[in-house]
């Protein structure tokens, strides 16, 4: 009976979890049903812990393996929704006239990044990032977008030398993006690491670090931050492909796949 009893509540404990994340109307009905349950007996629980710590311990791990099944269940089924969404109305970044690019300008695909320079994450989108403009050659063009979070202590001033940079020339900007991904455990060195970087690419330091801390530095940062949120990117890597969102640091292949899809419905010509 306890037994029986006990596997009736964590049935009912695992469908309280699935339905509160899956934001189910159904919940007040679920924790009457909880209540009930545990004022009936209200010694279940303490009891077939006792009696039973195996059997209990393999019912909670079989209810946590449901529960996650039903949560990647859920995020597959909503990345496909806003996948489906995308192609039908693709998300449109604003390409500024003095935006950096890499690869072919005016190319058929357009691969632009949210990034932070300490996030490992974007590490790999850095690497993904170059596989695509060896892969599509021609055809696509890249650009980089500052997305760093508060708990990295020296994204921001990255995206601030990586934009100052640029003022003086978007080629030494470029390397300096290339150097700070190949060696981003050297960032934690914080700004020394920094100045002594743009300084091999023969940046004038004095202009530098004036515009380090500049207005319009800090601006250009701020549009992109305020352009990331506004497409639903709050962690990083975040890439927008022909208008179509990639939340995380997806393989090559990822992007293949959307590539395809635009082109068998007629959305891309390459």
């Amino acid at each position: 009976m306890r037994s029986g009893s006990m596997r009736k509540l964590l049935s009912l404990i695992l469908a309280f979890a699935m339905f509160s994340f899956l934001g189910c109307t159904t919940e007040k009905q679920l924790k009457e049903q909880v209540k009930k349950v545990l004022a009936e007996d209200p010694g279940i629980v303490i009891s077939v812990i006792k009696a039973k710590p195996l059997e209990f311990i393999e019912a909670l791990q079989e209810a946590a393996k449901m529960a996650q099944m039903e949560m990647a269940k859920k995020q597959d089924e909503e990345r496909k929704k806003e996948l489906e969404d995308a192609f039908n109305k693709p998300l449109k970044p604003k390409i500024r006239a003095d935006e950096s690019i890499r690869g072919t300008k005016g190319a058929p695909l357009t691969l632009i990044e949210y990034s932070d320079f300490e996030c490992p994450f974007c590490g790999r989108g850095f690497k993904t990032a170059e596989e695509l403009l060896k892969k599509y050659a021609g055809k696509i063009q890249f650009m980089y977008k500052h997305l760093p979070l508060e708990f990295h202590a020296h994204a921001m001033l990255a995206s601030q030398y990586y934009e100052a940079l640029r003022l003086q020339d978007p080629e030494k900007a470029w390397k300096l993006h290339d150097a700070l991904y190949t060696n981003q455990k050297d960032l934690a060195k914080g700004e020394a690491f920094l100045k002594e970087a743009a300084k091999k690419l023969g940046a004038d330091m004095k202009k530098l670090e004036v515009d380090v801390k500049s207005d319009a530095v800090k601006k250009r940062i701020e549009e992109d931050q305020k352009e990331a949120a506004e497409f639903g990117f709050q962690g990083t890597p975040g890439f927008v492909f022909n208008g179509v969102p990639v939340r995380g640091a997806y393989p090559a292949s990822h992007f293949d796949n959307i590539v395809e899809e635009l082109k068998k419905r007629g959305k891309l010509t390459l």
